[in-house]
């Protein structure tokens, strides 16, 4: 079959050609993340290049990911992205307006809403986080129906970063997996965050949050993990006794924005409790003033130095024949939890993630 004329070779089998653009025209939106992404471990700790796979079990939940190697795996800052347009996605849907899983928007819209600079060396990381999240394959049987069904995806289907004569990146056009896009439409799996998120510069730390963001949420009781599971839980490289001094570490700083954390003895075990900071005058889905830890790690840098104990320091019309629209404004497998009563109770092991012992997480 021949392709409609004046259309690039590159774009004649593109996805981008039978899908209606969702052109982002605003920037700012209320932070959302995607509940599935917030407590399974789908991206690398690490600022250093991982290639070593992910593979997580638990229950009927299988999770295995994938770096190449001239790339290595997305990590957890390149996951940027992703919330940024599942943040995108909802505040249109809330506006009744038509979303897609490909959206058009420039790259000032993103660096600028997730706390980042708009230099050109930020444009630079901005496409090699795009180039990790194309690359980095997923298989997971979560959100599989009442059948077992393994579903396989890349975090970004395509991408394309136009530029302008000057060869300064002014556009860019992307498209999200349908697995990740229902999981964003779908508003029981997509909880909001707070903007603070951004500035946390840590690996474990950022994750971390995120647990906690799931699973303690504004629950006066809050939620108790065990260390030793929290560290299956999040697929890092390094050994259970450094993830378990990089979590003491950050409890002793309470950087984590809208919760406090303590460290337990339970016998042999080591617990992390989880508690919302203040629950009398913060809704669950409104913001939080936390403590936020400035000079946040630009997207996909990589190959940075790592310490346990120190933290690394208008929209534009590129596409005339598209009108803008309006302006977008508007476990079960944790092992332990605190229960109602303020008791421990006790869910059984927790799953294992195999690999070879590395270290470059970073709190």
């Amino acid at each position: 079959m021949n392709a409609a004329p004046g259309i690039p070779r590159s774009r004649r089998a593109s996805e981008r050609n039978r899908l209606d653009p969702f052109v982002v025209s605003g920037g700012d939106a209320s932070p959302r993340d995607q509940r599935d992404l917030m407590e399974r471990p789908f991206f690398s700790l690490a600022k250093t290049k991982r290639t070593v796979p992910i593979f997580y079990e638990a229950g009927d939940v299988r999770v295995e990911v994938f770096g190449m190697p001239d790339h290595g795996m997305a990590t957890i800052w390149d996951a940027d992205v992703l919330i940024w347009a599942a943040s995108q996605i909802v505040e249109a849907e809330n506006l009744g307006l038509t979303t897609s899983r490909f959206l058009r928007f420039t790259p000032y819209q993103l660096l600028s809403s997730i706390g980042r600079q708009t230099g050109a060396r930020d444009y630079g990381l901005l496409k090699a986080a795009l180039t990790r999240l194309q690359s980095t394959v997923v298989a997971t049987t979560i959100r599989n129906g009442q059948n077992w069904r393994r579903q396989q995806f890349s975090w970004i289907t395509e991408w394309e970063i136009c530029a302008s004569q000057t060869g300064r990146a002014a556009g860019v056009e992307i498209v999200i997996p349908e697995w990740f896009y229902r999981g964003v439409i779908d508003r029981s799996l997509v909880l909001a965050i707070d903007p603070a998120y951004f500035r946390l510069t840590g690996g474990i730390e950022r994750w971390l949050y995120r647990i906690a963001r799931k699973h303690a949420g504004r629950q006066r009781a809050g939620w108790t993990f065990e260390i030793a599971h929290l560290h299956a839980k999040s697929g890092s490289l390094v050994r259970v006794s450094d993830f378990a001094i990089q979590i003491r570490h950050i409890a002793a700083r309470q950087s984590l924005p809208g919760y406090r954390l303590g460290i337990e003895r339970d016998g042999a075990r080591e617990l992390l409790r989880i508690l919302p900071a203040d629950l009398s005058t913060i809704p669950v889905d409104n913001h939080v003033n936390g403590i936020g830890i400035s000079h946040a790690t630009l997207i996909g840098t990589s190959h940075a130095g790592l310490s346990g104990l120190r933290t690394h320091e208008s929209q534009l019309s590129l596409w005339p024949e598209t009108a803008i629209p309006a302006l977008n404004l508007s476990n079960l497998e944790s092992n332990s939890y605190v229960d109602g009563a303020g008791r421990l109770a006790d869910n059984g092991p927790g799953p294992s993630v195999s690999g070879p012992k590395a270290r470059g997480d970073g709190p």
